[in-house]
C-alpha cells in the first residue's frame, strides 16, 4: 500500500503519513488474476495469521498448528510458513511477524520504528539442538518480559500470551492485527447483525439509510422486527447424546420500498442477493471509514453491479484533509474497474503463477504503463500477464497425459 511518487489523484487516492521514510500510502488496492492463481490463498493467509494472533495462546499444550504448506514443491513443504504485518499506528511503524510449522512457532519478532532506526522489542527463535526457544529483548520493550516468556508454550505466539497476561506495551500491535484489520474470504460477508442493530439506533440509522440511498437499491427505510426462532442444540447427559429445542426472539430487518401503489415491506429473503450483500457490508464499511480500519475482501464484486463496486471503492477515495486513513484491499474479476479514472497505476496488482507454479503478486507499475493508458484493454490483450491460458476443447477427446 506504499504509494509511488506519481502525483496522479494524489489528493483523493492517497493519504499523507507524516513519516519521512514512508510519506504516502494509497487508500485502496485491487488484485486481478485468473482462477487458481492464488488470490484467495493470499486472503486466506491474512486470515490465518490474524487467527493465530487471536487464538494461539488458548491452544492445548502440544496441539499441532494448522499450517498449510506449498504442496507443489517437496523441498519447501518442510519449511516454516512465514507471515509478517507492517503497519502504521499514531505515527509509529510496527513490523511484526512469525514463522511456524505444525510442531510449533519457529520464529517471532517485533520491530518498532519510532525513528528511522528500528528498535528490536523482541526476537524469538527455536533452537533445534536444545529444543527450546531462545529470546532476545530490546531495552525499549518494558514489562514483565520473563513472566510472559515462561508462560509462552511452543505452539503459542509470545504476542498472544503477553496480551493475555496484560501487556500494555504490546496492546496496540495486538489490537491492530485483531481489530483494525478486517478480512472477508471468498464467498463470505459480514453477518447481518451489525447493520440490523444500526437500523434500530437513532444515532446510527441515518448513516445506514444514507448509504443505502446512495447505492440506489430502492430502500427508503429499514425497520427491525422480532421473530421467534427455534434453536436446536446437542448436549451429552449421563454419557448419552441428547438434543433439545429452545425458542428465542431474533431481530430481523424489514425493508421499505416505494412504488406507484404506495409503500411495500420486504423481508430479507425477498431482497436480491446483491441488496442483501450490500446491507451486510453497510455498517462494517461505514465503521471502517470512521475508525480508519483496513478492510480486505475476496471477490468484492460477488453479486454486485460494477457501478456499486465503484461506489464502494470511491468511499475510500476521500478528498484531501480527511482525518481518517481507512484502506480497502480487494480481489475481483471485473475488468471494467481497470479504469484510470478510478485507480492510480500503483493501486493495481496482478497474481499469477511462476515456472514453479507458485503464486507471485506483481504490481502494475512493473510494466511501466503510460499515463492514462487503457488498462482494461491492455490487461485483456495480455500485456500484463495474469490471464488464464485456455485451449481448444473437443468433447470426447482424452485429456493430455492419459
Amino acid at each position: 500500500m506504499t504509494a509511488s511518487k506519481d502525483k496522479e489523484k494524489r489528493d483523493a487516492n492517497t493519504v499523507e503519513t507524516g513519516i519521512t521514510s514512508l510519506p504516502t500510502l494509497v487508500r485502496s488496492a485491487v488484485i486481478y488474476g485468473p482462477n487458481a492463481s492464488g488470490k484467495s490463498a493470499l486472503i486466506m493467509a491474512m486470515q490465518f495469521a490474524q487467527i493465530a494472533v487471536r487464538t494461539s495462546a488458548s491452544l492445548m499444550p502440544g496441539q499441532p498448528l494448522n499450517q498449510a504448506p506449498f504442496k507443489l514443491d517437496a523441498k519447501t513443504s518442510a519449511q516454516p510458513s512465514e507471515f509478517e504485518f507492517t503497519f502504521l499506528l499514531q505515527g509509529i511503524r510496527y513490523q511484526y511477524g512469525f514463522a511456524l510449522l505444525p510442531d510449533g512457532i519457529h520464529e517471532e519478532w517485533l520491530l518498532v520504528y519510532k525513528a528511522s532506526k528500528p528498535q528490536v522489542w523482541f526476537e524469538r527463535k527455536f533452537d533445534k539442538k536444545t529444543e527450546a526457544d531462545v529470546y532476545h529483548f530490546g531495552s525499549s520493550f518494558v514489562g514483565t518480559r520473563k513472566v510472559w516468556q515462561q508462560a509462552t508454550r511452543r505452539n503459542a505466539l509470545f504476542l498472544s500470551t503477553a496480551i493475555q497476561l496484560n501487556s500494555e506495551s504490546l496492546r496496540p500491535v495486538y489490537d491492530w492485527i485483531v481489530e483494525r484489520l478486517v478480512v472477508f474470504g471468498a464467498g463470505s460477508q459480514p453477518p447481518f447483525e451489525q447493520s440490523t442493530s444500526w437500523a434500530s439506533s437513532a444515532v446510527e440509522k441515518p448513516a445506514l439509510l444514507a448509504f443505502l440511498g446512495a447505492a440506489d437499491v430502492g430502500i427508503f427505510d429499514v425497520s427491525v422486527h422480532k421473530r421467534k426462532q427455534h434453536m436446536l442444540r446437542f448436549e451429552v447427559s449421563d454419557g448419552e447424546p441428547r438434543h433439545a429445542v429452545s425458542e428465542a426472539e431474533v431481530n430481523f430487518p424489514v425493508f421499505l420500498h416505494k412504488g406507484p401503489g404506495g409503500e411495500a415491506a420486504f423481508q430479507m429473503e425477498e431482497e436480491s442477493a446483491g441488496t442483501q450483500r450490500l446491507f451486510a457490508f453497510a455498517a462494517p464499511l461505514i465503521e471502517a471509514l470512521n475508525a480508519a480500519r483496513v478492510i480486505v475482501v475476496d471477490e468484492l464484486d460477488s453479486s454486485l453491479h460494477s457501478y456499486i463496486v465503484r461506489f464502494l471503492v470511491e468511499l475510500f477515495h476521500r478528498p484531501a484533509g480527511s482525518s481518517t486513513a481507512a484502506q480497502l484491499i480487494f480481489t475481483t474479476h471485473d475488468t471494467s474497474l481497470l479504469d484510470a479514472n478510478i485507480f492510480r497505476r500503483d493501486q493495481v496488482w496482478f497474481m499469477e503463477k511462476n515456472r514453479e507454479h507458485a503464486s507471485v503478486l506483481v504490481p502494475l507499475t512493473d510494466f511501466s504503463p503510460r499515463k492514462h493508458e487503457a488498462l482494461e484493454r491492455g490487461y485483456l490483450q495480455g500485456r500484463y500477464g495474469a490471464l488464464p491460458l485456455t485451449s481448444d476443447f473437443v468433447p470426447g477427446e482424452k485429456p493430455l497425459g492419459t
